[in-house]
């Protein structure tokens, strides 16, 4: 019975997959270019940054990154408290 539950899930995963990757949109296609021209167009006049993906990381998404650095900031802290009380 085991056998068979987990054929079934393998069946389903493969499926999974492979609808997925049928779906999917051409590498380097995206579905809108607005906003990639808008960045590539005015990323040096409006942030002062000759790189624009720089500019687009600390300017334009500057609290999205602050964001993720706080959470990996945590992540780090309470994976070195773990390790901290294991040692110990």
């Amino acid at each position: 019975m085991r056998k068979y539950v987990l054929l079934a899930a393998l069946l389903i995963v493969s499926g999974f997959m492979l609808l997925s990757a049928v779906d999917m949109h051409p590498f380097g296609s995206p579905d809108r270019e607005d906003m990639d021209k808008y960045f590539i167009n005015n990323a040096q006049e409006e942030v002062s940054a000759n790189n624009v993906v720089t500019s687009i990381v600390f300017d334009y998404r500057g609290f999205d990154t602050l964001g993720e650095a706080t959470v990996l900031f945590t992540a780090v802290v309470g994976v070195s408290l773990i390790f901290r009380r294991l040692i110990k």
